[in-house]
């Protein structure tokens, strides 16, 4: 018996050998014969060093930029280059680095949950960061088009339905076979956003009860947002939102908003401002946001105080606004008696939704009893200075201009976006060298458009974003495409996001040498003007924004990259690592009399899957 039995042993530990082996040599035939690393299918590739040392672990670099990485590396040596990226692990397919929930975890980072902090930006350092190409979900597709896809998204590319089933009564969105169907529906307005800012329009008095009241009425910051409805209806009558939410418990929210083709961002109202300028918003607008505003003396709806305009408006919808019960008279009596020292007052209150209106000028704020709270901010005190300052819980007054004119003194929309902004005096420029600039811009994306549109519909592009901004004359050129845009404007430059806003325009500060606060596949074309000559200034890899523009970039989306011919040959040589093709070149002086050095570099994302998504997908 004992001898049959080792019999048996040996004979499947052969076979197990056997097995071993035969599956030794289909990873070796599948990998080894692989060409250069142009197949996103060679999943998980072994990773060669970049500009930043990543994946924790390269002891020899110390998470410095290496000589490789310069824009102006001579040519002829080509084997430094590297000839893929690898692929990151499919449950990094939603990866969002600065606002990474694992990596704060990892860090031990000592955050306030009840101040929120654990949603707000926590960048990795360099050792930490994921050098890889971000892939798609299983079974992912290309994006419905808008504007049927305010309406419906495919399931697959969102693979979320935990909303669906927590907000089923509040008709948020809807679950039906392939594709999530977003009905219109919020927390308070259960029967359509439509009809909810008609009633606002009333209650304000609007003319014909439309929301954009002739015009003066544009920008709108949209506070705990859920999947963006407000904002996505407010559009078909010219007024553009901000949709703001943070990566929480209700999951991702955003990242449904933006692939409606909503404009929104990731954010929260913790402890660091808002990355928007002073005086950026006609009307706040928060539906059951589930904020406590009286927290910390009222420092978030100061900050909401410092986001809008001279009369804006603030419309909060809300158990306390029609106080049913000892708790909701106990907040509302409180956030009443806040609002007055703040100097608001009610413009209208009907069944669950009350108006605030902040005044016009400064003339109440110097009435106050002395001592009285919140203070006004200390005169050294930036409203505009927004990347990482933590909020405070002051009054910003206006400027002396704003209070004699009693109010921003803008057009009305859409001659403001051609108008030039009263702040413009602010940084120095004249009249004429804003209009300079509109003009400029206009033909140089008349320019962009004749190099696209060999491979673009009407309907192709809908999210894009302006990656240096300037004064928004790019989003300004085009006012009369279907797409909106979002502005970027670098947080150590002149901080023009204001003359934005002013123009009508969203946008956001930022630093692009960290990763940007929304979700991959967000946005269908990237338009990068010298922002890779600029951050090869402050010493950050190009290799790493590389990454991080394909991690934004959807699939068959497009990037314009004006720059130094330099930086133009340094992305040519990472275009099959990331799988990439050049749709077109161009000399940037055929559309403008400036900038002669510059080259317009035109590139599209090709689709592609793991080879882990495809074998779920079938």
């Amino acid at each position: 018996m004992r001898g049959r039995s080792d019999g048996n042993q040996k004979k499947r530990l052969i076979t197990s050998v056997c097995i071993v082996a035969i599956f030794l040599g289909f990873l070796y035939a599948y990998y080894g014969s692989s060409n250069n690393g142009s197949s996103a299918l060679e999943y998980g590739k072994s990773l060669r060093k970049l500009g930043s040392s990543y994946l924790g672990g390269d002891d020899d670099n110390d998470g410095k930029q290496d000589e490789y990485s310069k824009f102006g590396h001579e040519d002829g040596e080509d084997d430094v280059v590297p000839k893929s990226f690898p692929v990151c692990d499919d449950r990094h397919s939603e990866l969002i680095p600065c606002l990474d929930r694992n990596l704060i975890y990892q860090m031990r980072l000592k955050l306030d949950l009840s101040l929120m902090e654990h949603y707000e930006r926590h960048c990795p350092p360099p050792e930490r960061r994921y050098n890889c190409l971000v892939p798609p979900p299983a079974g992912y597709k290309i994006p419905v088009k808008w504007p049927k896809s305010r309406d419906e998204v495919w399931k697959a590319n969102i693979p979320h339905t935990h909303l669906a089933h927590e907000k089923s009564d509040q008709n948020w969105m809807v679950v039906k076979g392939e594709k999530i169907i977003f009905p219109g529906g919020g927390t308070h307005f259960h029967y359509g956003a439509d009809k909810y800012i008609a009633a606002i329009a009333n209650m304000l008095n609007f003319t014909n009860n439309k929301i954009n009241n002739e015009g003066r009425l544009r920008t709108v910051l949209d506070v705990g947002c859920g999947v963006a409805s407000f904002g996505g209806y407010l559009l078909s009558s010219d007024v553009i939102t901000m949709s703001l939410a943070p990566n929480d418990v209700h999951q991702n929210q955003i990242q449904f908003a933006l692939e409606r083709g909503i404009p929104a961002y990731l954010g929260v109202l913790g402890t660091k401002r808002l990355p928007y300028p002073s005086r950026s918003f006609e009307l706040a607008h928060c539906s059951r946001c589930r904020i406590d505003w009286l927290q910390r003396d009222g420092i978030l709806l100061l900050e909401l105080d410092r986001l809008l305009r001279p009369g804006g408006y603030f419309a909060y919808s809300s158990p306390e606004a029609y106080a049913q019960d000892e708790e909701d008279l106990r907040i509302w009596k409180e956030m009443s008696a806040l609002v007055e020292r703040m100097c608001w007052r009610i413009a209208s209150k009907r069944n669950q939704t009350v108006i605030w209106q902040k005044p016009l000028n400064n003339d109440c704020y110097m009435a106050r009893a002395p001592g009285t709270l919140p203070p006004l901010c200390r005169s050294d005190d930036d409203p505009d200075a927004v990347f990482g300052v933590p909020m405070e819980a002051c009054i910003t007054p206006y400027s002396d201009h704003d209070h004699k004119a009693k109010g921003s003194g803008l057009a009305p929309w859409p001659a403001r976006l051609t108008a030039a902004p009263p702040r413009l005096a602010d940084f120095g420029y004249s009249s004429e060298m804003f209009e300079k600039d509109v003009e400029i811009w206009r033909r140089r994306v008349d320019s962009y458009w004749d190099l696209l549109s060999p491979k673009i519909q009407s309907d192709s592009l809908r999210n894009l974003m302006d990656m240096k901004a300037n004064l928004g004359s790019f989003a300004a050129a085009l006012k009369d495409k279907d797409v909106w845009v979002m502005n970027v404007v670098s947080e150590d430059g002149p901080n023009t996001l204001k003359l934005i806003y002013d123009r009508g325009l969203i946008g956001s500060i930022h630093n692009w040498c960290e990763a940007y606060s929304t979700y991959p596949r967000t946005y269908d074309l990237l338009h990068a003007w010298t922002v890779f000559s600029d951050i090869e200034k402050k010493g950050c890899s190009g290799e790493d924004l590389l990454l991080e523009m394909d991690r934004m970039l959807r699939p068959s989306g497009f990037v314009i990259i004006r720059d130094k011919q330099s930086v133009v040959d340094f992305v040519k040589k990472y275009l099959t690592a990331l799988h990439w093709e050049a749709v077109a070149t161009a000399d940037a002086s055929s559309d403008s009399e400036q900038d002669e050095d510059e080259i317009v570099f035109v590139v599209q994302k090709k689709m592609w899957l793991t080879s882990e998504s495809l074998r779920d997908t079938e």
